[in-house]
């Protein structure tokens, strides 16, 4: 009886690790899928309405709520920091790297959607800050929705301001990101110590 039931035993023991690491390598690569999809959704817009718009009239979407008006920010969202420009890019560049580095666990559906967001936006408007005048990480901004007594943002803007609200709500809930390392290793210690407890 001893012998016949020890490869049963092992059997869904040795399947548990696999079954985990497919599920984590998809929710990475949805994170990547969303943060590639708001980038490119970004920069896009920009280059439009540098090329047709800048230095024209406001084009109203919404009567006077809502415009597309193009101006150049060299501070955060609200026209925010403007003498301190090279802050924002350093909290991007550290925005982008903390999220690749939670990357790695990521099991959860609605946190790789939030992660992407706030890492496609991070990494839009990290962009202008590297490459548009004046250069040397201290890039304006491009900003074009205007939002009557409100402000003047960006889709990069949008995307964070969307992704910061679903990493508050998860975290309210208690959604965790997936499975700490170290619980996953005493789980894996534990198995291999149980057959050799049975005798």
């Amino acid at each position: 009886m001893t012998t016949s039931d020890a490869p049963r035993s092992d059997a869904p023991r040795s399947d548990a690790p696999r079954s985990d690491a497919p599920a984590g390598r998809r929710r990475v690569w949805l994170l990547w899928m969303v943060a590639g999809i708001a980038y490119a959704i970004d920069l896009g817009s920009k280059l439009a309405v540098v090329e047709g718009l800048e230095g024209q009239a406001p084009v109203p979407v919404i009567g006077t709520w809502l415009e597309l008006r193009v101006q150049r920010n060299p501070g955060a969202a609200f026209g925010l920091g403007e003498a301190t420009t090279i802050v924002f890019t350093l909290i991007a560049v550290a925005v982008a790297v903390a999220i690749v580095r939670v990357s790695r666990r990521l099991t959860s559906t609605p946190w790789a959607l939030a992660l992407g967001l706030l890492l496609g936006g991070a990494l839009g408007n990290l962009t202008d800050r590297l490459f548009r005048s004046p250069g040397s990480m201290r890039g304006a901004v491009v900003d074009f929705i205007a939002v009557r007594d409100f402000s003047v943002m960006n889709l990069a803007d949008w995307a964070i301001t969307c992704g910061g609200v679903l990493v508050i709500l998860l975290s309210f809930r208690g959604e965790e990101l997936g499975p700490v390392s170290g619980s996953r290793n005493g789980s894996r210690n534990g198995q291999r110590n149980g057959p050799r407890s049975a005798p």
